[in-house]
């Protein structure tokens, strides 16, 4: 992590960019940094909207979209702050200007920054007296809302969640892979708002209309690609996989019609006194039956099969589907299906993952590889894991946040530099 000083003049920095340019980019970069007021997540997910072409502080005062009274507090002080930075005179020389912003958002008295060396020229120093190291004691309790991802994070590797959700000790710039999906998320939300109910006689204007989003998304995205060359390549990649997925859309209209109800559909649930939040990719309605399905696309790695995603579920890897059955049902929907799109290898068939929700779990719950069937008392059970996290990490008693044992989830980690308890990687074999 930088140092305080050097964060501060980062932020600064941006600061002034904004003033001069009154460009979207330092002005998604100061949101997210950790001297704007603004939580992590929070900050992080008004950032991504802002990359889509949103104007964040228009959006953070219309409440969109919307969020807990103190993260609305920061972020409505943080649009005030920016709009003050506007505001101040033009023709002021970088010092003035720097100093201006500091005082609007009061960094120099929240950083803790020592001044300058030059400042300190000619003084006389001291040295102080060693004193006695504090004892140790358990982290701080999380006081802010969780997410089925957070706690997903939490049991791939608590270390991993203590980093990047209680300290925000490393900013990631993303990769090529998260880039990649968010501009088909983009592109595929865009879609179905113009093609919420997928017909064959509709089939050319879907195929042209999905070139055209997706064409779109990547180019807001281009940002998020190191080259030109990996850009164009991820972009052929999304327009196949985009074609292949109506392919898939064709057969499902007329095997089973249904009509898309919503798109990134915002997900607030209060379970056991604790907010849980997220967004829901898709929300759709079974034309025969009325009941609701709950979709959520994947463009990286997830389970091979409706057995395996069951198991990881049983076993509390994963949350995401379960927190959205719960979070629909609260809203009076009568959710009957949870599926998985999978959109990451635009050589394959879309092949959704798709759960059949009965009142209870069958020892014989599997249809074949892509359709199976989920218990409502196994949501139930992932639903009390859930809170039995959240009391956990809201408790103050932990002391250490112990990594993983899998080294694997330490391949992609972003934290794994700077994790000097992260497991060896297993050793590679090579036949003799």
């Amino acid at each position: 992590m930088l140092p305080d000083r050097a964060q501060v003049s980062t932020f600064l920095e941006d600061a002034a960019e904004w003033h001069r340019s009154r460009a979207n980019e330092p002005l998604l970069r100061l949101i997210r940094s950790p001297w704007s007021g603004v939580e992590h997540d929070v900050a992080a997910a008004y950032a991504a909207l802002g990359r889509r072409g949103g104007a964040i502080l228009e959006m953070v005062e219309r409440g969109q979209p919307p969020v807990p009274p103190p993260q609305r507090e920061q972020l409505l002080r943080f649009a005030r702050n920016a709009r003050r930075v506007l505001e101040v005179p033009n023709g002021l020389d970088e010092t003035a200007l720097r100093r201006s912003i500091a005082e609007i958002f009061e960094v120099a008295e929240k950083s803790g920054t020592t001044p300058p060396a030059e400042a300190l020229s000619g003084a006389s120093l001291e040295l102080a007296e060693a004193c006695e190291p504090e004892p140790a004691g358990p982290i701080a309790p999380w006081r802010h809302h969780f997410s089925a991802s957070s706690l997903n994070t939490f049991g791939e590797c608590a270390r991993k969640w203590f980093y990047k959700y209680a300290c925000a000790a490393v900013e990631d710039p993303g990769s090529s892979a998260s880039a990649y999906g968010k501009a088909l998320h983009v592109a595929l939300e865009d879609f179905h708002g113009e093609f919420p109910r997928p017909r064959r006689a509709d089939e050319a204007a879907m195929r042209r209309r999905i070139r055209e989003y997706v064409t779109w998304a990547f180019a807001a995205s281009r940002d998020g690609f190191a080259t030109a060359v990996e850009y164009k390549l991820q972009l052929r990649r999304a327009q196949r996989t985009a074609q292949r997925y109506v392919d898939w859309l064709m057969v499902e209209a007329k095997e089973a019609p249904f009509v898309v109800l919503g798109r990134e559909v915002a997900a607030s649930l209060e379970m056991a006194g604790r907010p849980f939040v997220g967004y829901i990719d898709r929300i759709d309605r079974d034309d025969v039956s009325g009941g609701i399905r709950v979709v959520d696309y994947k463009t990286g790695n997830i389970a091979m099969s409706a057995s395996e995603y069951c198991e990881k579920v049983r076993r509390f890897r994963d949350f995401q589907l379960p927190f959205y059955y719960w979070a629909r049902t609260a809203e009076g929907d009568r959710v009957t299906k949870l599926v998985l799109i999978p959109l990451k290898d635009a050589l394959l068939d879309v092949r959704p993952i798709v759960l059949q929700v009965l009142p209870r779990s069958s020892a014989s719950n599997n249809w074949g590889d892509a359709c199976g069937t989920i218990g409502v008392d196994e949501l139930e059970r992932s639903r009390t894991r859930m809170i039995e996290l959240s009391d956990r990490l809201a408790s103050g008693t932990i002391a250490q946040f112990e990594p993983t044992k899998d080294s694997d989830a330490c391949t992609y980690c972003a934290y794994a530099a700077a994790c000097a308890r992260r497991p060896a990687p297993e050793r590679r074999r090579f036949g003799y």
